[in-house]
């Protein structure tokens, strides 16, 4: 059931986001096409079947009353729809896959799923009312009349002779009715749409049985179903009756017709209902004929194109291409990838191979080295994922607050086929996210006129951007709003008492990042989207846990941007292996600007007699190692080490170690939980890695390190 359930859930989230972006781009289009149409129709289908499979009515009860929804809008057309009408439809679909993915996250929580859902089903039922109140009185009539000879019981020999050859000994052959239904020709999944049939109508407690019994486990029924139909045996009239209003309510059933099992009814002649049953036979039999010669017809062809389908499945067979993978197995290969790239270094930087000439070991050994590099990019391409899921999801950020807001405004994605891995994904999203509502709240003039009179286009314009840059990917997003005022924004964090200087000491670039401390606002009004003092310091947190930076920059009149610069993955990076004493360290290469022999002289002191040096005409503050972890190294005068100038989002700084060890690719090792109680992570180390002899290397957090220093923490 585990891996049902996962099943389920992967193809319903995949469903739902397709549903999403198709109805973000119908509603720009301002209508939707009969693609959409047949489409939102399909997923609806699809979720409704497998909600079913899964026994999660909620879900199956949402999805089977839009289906019935769109089932009109594809018979009927879209020109049936009014333009008030179709604007309901958008708002109205919005608020059903709402709903859904209520229910969605609550199976994946593990929560119950909720028990009144009769708001959004009455929403639904009365708009599909009030759609088909008017136009439809000709189709409702050839309907009734449909229904009328449909329903009429009658003794088919055909049927009959089907009845005693297939229904011998089965339960339903002792029954004195049938339904037999036909489903649509072509609509594929008989046999699933036999199951929905049973499960509609188990929940109005009628009692009866069904053939094809195994529907619900062997897909090999659909031929069956396809070439004699489906067929439900009852025990009255009242059943037969009841039935039958289940059944017209259901999709894709072509015909359907109630036959009497002549060799039941025969049996029970000394009950007055048999009696009185032929009577009317003469009546309908004319009336039944053309049903069930329709469902002859309709099952020649099925016959006729069961062999040519089968016979071009035999030439060109279809090959699945692509396959569904738990996540943590995908966690475990990455992670035995990483345990063969140690010990192949390990191998291969073996002390005891110093000095010794081994050409045929040497060769073996690039080529081991080659195909690990190989197989280690193999692993992690396997866990990248496209931007595109996370980025269309502000589609829909965007449009709901356009309505409640009552702003104009786009939303453009550029390079949302930017692949990062996946649990990097995950953990943007929400950052993401946040800051798009940040630039729709208070980002955006509230007014178009205000926007017309800065000289600026009426329809606001928000930017979602996504770009690699070597080891790691930038994603900005920038509006063209009315920007930040640095003054304000001082003013606030002098009042909140959160300066750690002068106010006139900070640069443009400081007070913006204010913004990112706990607690900090600019909006004086708490909203339904900001203002409650959750702000930029977790979107910083939640960035920085997976190893990204974030950096604001903005310009009063003209707009802001956010920019996010995020590892592509967490597991492998490139850094700089530097040492300190009898200790090593690893600098991320992405945190390096440049690194330089310095000269004494170019060393001065600041205010408070903390080291400060020169570069590139600004004046960056020296951090030595060996002082902040207390190491013993012999290598104390500046001109006798390495400074290495290291940047990450706000913060430039300079590290002081004792020498260069080299680049290398290392196999990222997060630190253990116990270690956590020490507070490590917020003293600059972000984790660890082995290196090819052996030894472990701490990774240092730049962003944490200088913030240590600082007495932050």
């Amino acid at each position: 059931m585990d891996n049902m359930l996962e099943m389920y859930l992967y193809e319903t989230n995949t469903l739902m986001e397709q549903l999403d972006e198709l109805l973000i781009e119908a509603e720009k289009n301002e209508a939707f096409t009969t693609n959409d149409v047949n489409e939102i129709f399909r997923i609806m289908h699809t979720i409704k079947g497998s909600s079913a499979m899964m026994e999660f009515s909620t879900l199956m009860e949402i999805a089977h009353h839009i289906e019935d929804l769109f089932f009109y809008i594809r018979e009927n057309g879209m020109d049936s729809l009014d333009e008030s009408h179709k604007s309901d439809l958008f708002n109205l679909m919005f608020q059903s896959t709402d709903a859904l993915r209520v229910e969605v996250e609550k199976i994946e929580n593990d929560e119950p799923l909720s028990t009144n859902i009769d708001q959004i089903i009455t929403n639904i039922n009365s708009f599909l009312e009030k759609i088909s109140s008017s136009g439809n009185s000709s189709s409702d009539a050839q309907t009734e009349k449909a229904d009328a000879s449909s329903a009429a019981p009658v003794a088919d020999a055909q049927a009959i002779a089907v009845i005693n050859q297939e229904l011998a000994g089965c339960p339903a052959s002792s029954m004195p009715y049938f339904i037999r239904i036909h489903f649509e020709q072509g609509s594929g999944m008989e046999n699933l749409r036999a199951f929905m049939t049973i499960t509609a109508l188990k929940e109005i407690d009628l009692q009866f049985e069904h053939y094809p019994e195994d529907v619900e486990t062997n897909s090999e029924t659909s031929e069956a179903i396809i070439d004699h139909g489906f067929y439900i045996a009852l025990s009255s009239a009242d059943d037969v009756e009841k039935a039958v209003q289940i059944i017209k309510m259901q999709n894709s059933i072509e015909t359907y017709e109630v036959i009497e099992n002549a060799t039941v009814k025969a049996a029970e002649a000394s009950s007055p209902a048999p009696a009185a049953a032929p009577a009317p036979s003469a009546a309908p039999a004319d009336t039944a004929a053309a049903p069930a010669a329709d469902t002859a017809s309709a099952a020649s062809p099925a016959k006729q194109a069961a062999p040519a389908a089968s016979a071009s499945h035999n030439s060109a067979p279809v090959k699945q291409s692509l396959i569904s993978v738990n996540l943590s197995k995908l966690d475990s290969l990455v992670a035995i990838v990483g345990e063969i790239v140690i010990t192949e270094s390990m191998v291969t930087s073996s002390p005891d191979l110093q000095n010794l000439k081994l050409d045929n070991f040497m060769k073996s050994a690039r080529q081991l080295r080659k195909l690990t590099d190989d197989l280690q990019d193999i692993a992690m391409s396997l866990r990248m994922v496209p931007l595109s899921g996370t980025f269309q999801k502000m589609n829909r950020i965007v449009r709901d607050m356009k309505k409640k807001l009552n702003k104009d405004v786009r939303l453009t994605l550029v390079g949302e086929n930017t692949e990062v891995d996946k649990t990097v994904v995950d953990s943007i999203g929400d950052p993401i996210m946040h800051i798009v509502r940040n630039s729709m709240d208070h980002g955006v003039e509230t007014t178009a006129e205000e926007r017309i009179a800065a000289g600026k286009d009426p329809q606001a314009e928000i930017i979602l951007s996504a770009a690699h840059t070597g080891s790691e990917v930038i994603i900005s997003i920038s509006d063209d709003g009315q920007g930040m005022d640095p003054e304000k924004i001082l003013a606030k964090a002098e009042r909140n008492g959160i300066l750690t200087k002068p106010a006139s000491d900070y640069s443009k670039k400081e007070i913006l990042s204010l913004l990112m401390l706990p607690g900090f606002s600019t909006n004086e009004e708490v909203t339904e989207f900001s203002g409650r003092g959750v702000g930029m310091d977790v979107v910083k947190k939640n960035v920085e846990a997976v190893g990204g930076t974030i950096s604001i920059t903005s310009e009063l009149g003209k707009g802001s941007c956010t920019t996010l610069k995020i590892p592509l993955t967490m597991a492998i990076t490139d850094g700089m292996e530097v040492s300190v004493g009898n200790s090593m360290f690893t600098i991320p290469i992405a945190n390096i600007r440049q690194s330089f022999k310095p000269q004494k002289e170019e060393v001065i002191l600041d205010a408070s007699g903390n080291e400060i040096i020169k570069c590139l005409d600004a004046f960056y503050p020296i951090i030595r190692i060996h002082e902040l972890y207390n190491i013993e190294t012999e290598v104390t005068n500046i001109e006798d080490g390495i400074l290495i100038w290291v940047e990450t989002a706000d913060k430039s700084y300079c590290l002081f170690v004792d020498e260069l060890l080299g680049e290398q690719q290392v196999v990222v090792k997060p630190l253990s939980s116990f270690l956590s109680n020490f507070n490590i992570k917020n003293s600059g180390i972000g984790g660890c890695t082995i290196l090819g002899d052996g030894n472990i290397s701490l990774i240092l957090d730049i962003g944490n390190l200088y913030a240590a220093t600082q007495g932050l923490y």
